[in-house]
C-alpha cells in the first residue's frame, strides 16, 4: 500500500508540474499539449469506442504472433541446447538477430507480405521468438548436473531423461522467456501497427500524428505504457514469481 501511495503521489506531482509548465510558458498544444488536454482526448476515445476497438484488434494480433513465436522459440531453444553443431552455427545467427530492433524488419515485412495483418504478425514473431529461443536454450543447458547424474543412476536416459528431468528443471527459464516474449512482442506490435491499415493502437497513433493531434498521440502512448506495465505486473511477474518459489529458486513472501 505504501508503494502504491508513493507512485500515486509521484505521478500526480509529475502531471501537476507538466500542466504548470505548459501554462507558464504558453507552449502550443501542437508541440506539447497539457495533461488536461491529453486526458480529455483519452476520454473522447474511450467514449466513442476507439480504445476498445483498437485494444481488441491489437490483442488479437498479439495473441496470434505470441503463440507462433513461443512454439518456434521452444523448438529452436531445444535444438540449440541439444545440438552443439546447431548451437555453434544457428545459435550465432540468433544472437546476431537479437541485436536488430523489430522496427528494422518493417521494410522487408511490407515487401514480403504487403500492408496487412501478416506483416504485423511477422514483426511480432521476430520480436518474441528470439528471446524465447535464448531462454529455452539457457534453461536446458543450465540444468544442474546433480539432477542428471541422479536420474541416470536410476536408469533414466534418452527421451525419458529429457522429458522427465531436463524440461521440468528448465521451466523457470521458460516462464521468464514467455514474460520477455510478451514485452518484446508488445513493443514489436506497436511498431508493426504504425504501417497497418486496420484498427489498432499503433494505427490510431499514426493517424493522430498525421493530423497533428498530439493530445491523442500522448493519450495513446499512456494507454500503451499502462497496459504494458499492468499486464507484466499483474500476470507475468506474479506467475514467474510463483514458479520460482515452487521450484525453490526464491523464498516465499
Amino acid at each position: 500500500m505504501r508503494l502504491l501511495t508513493k507512485r500515486l503521489v509521484f505521478y500526480v506531482a509529475l502531471f501537476a508540474v507538466w500542466e504548470l509548465a505548459i501554462r507558464l510558458f504558453g507552449i502550443s498544444p501542437v508541440i506539447m499539449p497539457a495533461p488536461t488536454d491529453v486526458f480529455r482526448a483519452l476520454g473522447e476515445m474511450i467514449g466513442d469506442g476507439t480504445i476498445a476497438r483498437d485494444l481488441g484488434a491489437s490483442f488479437m494480433r498479439l495473441a496470434v504472433g505470441l503463440v507462433i513465436a513461443l512454439l518456434i522459440g521452444l523448438a529452436l531453444g531445444i535444438l540449440l541446447a541439444k545440438s552443439k553443431t546447431a548451437d555453434d552455427t544457428l545459435g550465432s545467427l540468433i544472437l546476431a538477430l537479437q541485436s536488430i530492433p523489430s522496427i528494422v524488419w518493417l521494410p522487408l515485412a511490407i515487401m514480403w507480405f504487403g500492408l496487412n495483418e501478416k506483416s504485423v504478425i511477422f514483426i511480432i514473431v521476430l520480436g518474441s521468438a528470439i528471446v524465447m529461443t535464448i531462454n529455452v536454450r539457457t534453461g536446458i543447458q543450465n540444468v544442474s548436473p546433480i539432477y542428471i547424474k541422479a536420474a541416470r543412476t536410476m536408469g533414466s536416459s534418452g527421451p525419458d531423461l529429457f522429458f522427465r528431468v531436463l524440461l521440468p528443471a528448465s521451466v523457470p527459464y521458460f516462464v521468464t522467456g514467455i514474460r520477455l516474449a510478451w514485452a518484446f512482442g508488445w513493443r514489436a506490435l506497436m511498431a508493426g501497427e504504425l504501417l497497418s491499415t486496420g484498427p489498432g493502437l499503433g494505427y490510431t497513433l499514426k493517424y493522430a500524428s498525421d493530423f497533428g493531434r498530439m493530445d491523442m498521440v500522448l493519450a495513446i502512448m499512456i494507454v500503451i505504457g499502462i497496459i504494458g506495465v499492468t499486464v507484466d505486473l499483474l500476470l507475468f511477474q506474479r506467475f514467474e514469481q510463483r514458479v520460482r518459489v515452487k521450484w525453490g529458486l526464491e523464498a516465499a513472501h
